[in-house]
């Protein structure tokens, strides 16, 4: 029966002799559960961990565009699209969209992801020239602006992903997890950028109902490590992986819940952790606010759930709640004061 070893994350000053850096970052352990399909076996101490598991457990994360990972990062979203969930429709003209990521930068906005395909459940598909025209220009206009702020582009397409990286993208953002178009894999490994691997099910048009798993955290965990070797089969090394479990792709707000208080596990897939709850549905479920403009703070609620589980990336739509919200938990956590 296949083991699996979740690090139980820490942050407390206190920290034993013995305890082990997480990923390289904020959090440390000494403990790890051990999982298995038929249940938790207990818990274990660290040095009982596989040597090599150990190795991805601990060692710090490559940076991105000069962007350590040894304290949380904020990714914007600035969605140049006329039906996204929360936002769709503002930021379609390219001045707006240009405005708009000013702003997001001034709030402490680290990285800008750009997308012109919605992904919300029930989303249809874009025409390629569509997303192109939607992009493009987006990013263009951005890195001309200001060619040292780290530009995403949120694609499926490698044709879309092949333009915005052209216009000055450094970073490929695919929420299918390099599954729906073959030729990205090959472009990604070309251009030698790096690439984030989203766990979804089916398209965002049939993803809400297909949500059956036997147990969500290892059936995402072990999805992305077969994602992780088809990618690194492609040329693609670790070193520009990220993983991204894919809150509210294709689950029920209780699987969102599990594979939040369990995202450590995915550490040792020795890879950065992106993760994206910002204004999802279940916040608003959850939370009792049926408007996803008002949801940030169950937005920073989850982000900084993540943080305590090291997620190092957090993809959001209120930058600037968030950014305090994150100031704030350092300030308390570690005597971080900015």
């Amino acid at each position: 029966m296949s083991r699996y070893y979740r690090p139980i994350p820490m942050t407390d000053p206190a920290r034993p002799a013995g305890a082990l850096p997480l990923a390289g970052g904020w959090c440390w352990f000494d403990r790890a559960e051990v999982l298995t399909r038929a249940g938790s076996e207990g818990v274990v101490p660290a040095g009982d961990l596989p040597d090599d598991l150990l190795a991805r457990l601990t060692a710090p994360r490559p940076a991105l565009a000069g962007l350590t990972l040894d304290r949380p990062r904020v990714m914007a979203v600035l969605n140049v699209t006329p039906d996204s969930f929360s936002d769709g429709g503002r930021y379609l003209n390219t001045a707006a969209a240009l405005q708009q990521a000013h702003t997001l930068r001034a709030c402490g906005a680290e990285i800008i992801d750009i997308g012109g395909e919605s992904t919300r459940p029930g989303a249809p598909e874009v025409p390629l020239a569509e997303e192109i025209a939607r992009t493009a220009p987006v990013i263009e206009a951005l890195h001309r602006a200001d060619a040292a702020l780290p530009l995403s582009i949120d694609t499926r397409k490698s044709a879309v992903a092949d333009m915005a990286l052209q216009m000055g993208a450094g970073f490929v953002n695919d929420v299918s997890g390099l599954t729906f178009d073959p030729a990205l894999a090959p472009l990604v490994a070309d251009r030698q950028v790096p690439v984030c691997l989203m766990h979804m099910r089916g398209t965002p048009e049939t993803m809400a109902a297909d949500t059956a798993y036997e147990n969500v955290l290892l059936d995402v965990f072990d999805w992305l490590a077969a994602r992780i070797a088809a990618a690194e089969a492609a040329g693609i090394p670790r070193a520009r992986i990220w993983v991204d479990p894919g809150i509210g792709f294709a689950k029920t707000a209780a699987q969102n819940l599990e594979l939040i208080r369990g995202l450590s596990l995915l550490h040792g897939l020795g890879c950065p952790i992106l993760l994206g709850v910002s204004r999802k549905r279940f916040v608003g479920t959850i939370g009792g606010e049926a408007r996803p403009d008002r949801r940030a703070p169950g937005t920073l609620a989850l982000v900084l759930a993540g943080i305590a589980q090291g997620a190092q990336v957090h993809r959001v739509h209120d930058v600037a709640e968030v950014v305090q919200g994150i100031r704030l938990w350092q300030a308390v956590q570690q005597g971080v004061r900015e």
